[in-house]
């Protein structure tokens, strides 16, 4: 067995971990190691360029987890997980959202989450971005560049025009101010040259030469390490000749940062999670930690699909640039649904179903901002290498299925307007014979996918809520040494696409850490 030592370890060098070791290695006094499972993404055009994203769906860059069968949703439905230097910022169509304030301050006021208001982090958002935007609220030399999609394409201008005319007027994303009822082209986290801004090139690349910085692809974690205090010594590894096991040690901390399915997935294989579930498995019980795995939560995405009376734009940012926002009901503070507008076909889950497709067509996606099912994510068996039991319980709430049937009813309105008549074809899918509430909730049903936002597994909260497995400095209750950062510490998921968000707690994380140190 052979065996490496630095004074903290991050687990995963995905959206927060690349963040987390990229700060901390900051300070030249200490070492750092960053393990990744997946390959670099150093040189490989087919990470790097944005506009190739939807090909690494299922591809060799995705764990590409099945989920349980659903009792109210598409079984058929996979959750892509990157396996990637950069994580799912390698991976996504690189929408870049700040959180909305009040979900920030949700965070804290009501799950208990201290420090993670919106006065707190806001500046951490500023820090990490290089924003095209002007204004005192952005950042301009963060290592993150983010840009406004320029608005080029002539069906999605369109497209704005008549939500317009149905009473969505267009509207500013990342201003500060939560957009309720607005629509516009999005903001994106990618370069002018069509590079995506990930966390791997935002915060890796440049310091690959750092002496003090070790980057270790294609080691996959088996099980973590405590001594008889319960600290956390280090991680086992499947070392890069895939028959033995590596030690990685940390003589300071390590952080989990292997996802919202295998951060959990870890702990629990490491001993941490719900007892009843680890003895299950033959699991020995180190903590009993019922909300490891629990609470998943998802923005469930329906689609509406039109073919198009005009040739449909053949370049693209990322083919996924306009976003709408607004609400089902009086009095909320931020948008219950969002769509986002495609200039391509997605028949994902609908061709299966033998609804008729196109390669010249545009489509709506309305998705549930903050959805009420909850999920788990449990061990399949104690072997490391066994994709775990995924199951999102879509569905369950019925306020998640009003909101997209809701949706499915808005898009219909927006593309009846006067301004869409020169783009608007025939529906494809669900198709005009599928009108009543329960005909578009069958559809729903039938072909939903997700916006690919898992998050909430491992979630932080006071130190006294039992089902909080994090506490709000991240640290996992129990045990000393050990943190979580990655979007399943999230107590609620955000309004938006949480990307961003995500790298502002890779942010924090090294934050707390860095005072930790500095505290002795």
């Amino acid at each position: 067995m052979s065996e490496d030592r630095f004074d903290y370890v991050v687990v995963g060098g995905g959206s927060a971990g690349a963040v987390v070791a990229a700060r901390l290695s900051e300070d030249p006094e200490v070492t750092v190691a960053l393990v990744e499972a997946g390959a670099s993404d150093v040189g490989d055009d087919a990470i790097l360029q944005l506009d190739r994203w939807m090909a690494l769906l299922e591809s060799g860059y995705d764990w590409d987890y099945p989920i349980e069968p659903q009792a109210h949703g598409n079984s058929f439905m996979r959750h892509a997980r990157a396996k990637v230097l950069g994580g799912c910022s390698s991976h996504n169509s690189c929408i870049a959202f700040w959180p909305p304030r009040e979900d920030l301050d949700e965070w804290s006021a009501k799950f208990g989450a201290r420090g993670w208001e919106s006065a707190n982090t806001f500046p951490l958002l500023t820090r990490l971005e290089n924003n095209s935007e002007e204004g005192p609220l952005h950042g301009h030399d963060g290592p993150v560049r983010i840009r406004t999609v320029p608005p080029v394409d002539p069906c999605g201008v369109a497209l704005l025009d008549a939500c317009e005319q149905a009473g969505i007027p267009r509207a500013r994303f990342n201003t500060g101010e939560t957009v309720v009822n607005g629509a516009n082209f999005f903001q994106i986290n990618a370069r002018e040259d069509g590079v995506r801004a990930s966390s791997s090139v935002s915060y890796v690349h440049p310091i690959l030469g750092r002496e003090n910085f070790t980057l270790l692809t294609g080691l996959r974690a088996k099980k973590l390490n405590f001594d008889a205090d319960k600290r956390c010594t280090g991680v086992d590894v499947l070392d890069a000749d895939l028959i033995h096991t590596r030690t990685i040690h940390a003589t300071r901390e390590v952080v989990v940062s292997a996802g919202v399915i295998d951060s959990p997935k870890l702990l629990m294989l490491s001993g941490i999670g719900p007892t009843a579930h680890l003895r299950e498995h033959n699991i020995e019980v180190l903590v009993d930690s019922g909300g490891v795995g629990s609470y998943l939560q998802d923005h469930p995405e329906g689609v509406i699909q039109w073919s198009a009376k005009q040739p449909m734009p053949t370049t693209s940012t990322q083919w996924w640039e306009i976003g709408i926002f607004t609400t089902t009901e009086e009095g909320l503070d931020r948008p219950d649904l969002m769509f986002h507008y495609g200039s391509v076909p997605f028949d994902m889950h609908t061709a299966r179903q033998g609804y008729p497709t196109t390669e010249n067509g545009f489509c709506l996606t309305p998705n549930v901002t903050h959805a009420r099912s909850r999920g788990t994510v449990r061990l399949r068996s104690m072997d490391y290498r066994d994709k775990p039991l995924v199951d999102p319980r879509y569905f369950t709430d019925p306020h998640d299925m009003r909101v997209m049937v809701h949706g499915i009813k808005l898009a219909r309105e927006i593309a009846a307007q006067d301004a869409l008549r020169n783009w608007v074809g025939e529906e494809l899918y669900p198709g005009p014979t599928v009108q009543t509430d329960a005909e578009i909730e069958e559809y729903i049903r039938r072909t939903h996918n997700t916006v690919y936002h898992p998050s909430g597994t491992v979630r932080m909260g006071p130190e006294e809520d039992a089902m909080s497995p994090l506490d709000p400095e991240l640290r996992v209750k129990g045990v000393r040494g050990l943190r979580v950062a990655d979007a399943s510490v999230m107590p609620e998921l955000t309004t938006v696409n949480p990307n961003i968000t995500t790298m502002m707690i890779g942010e924090r994380c090294a934050d707390l850490m860095k005072a930790a140190r500095a505290q002795g």
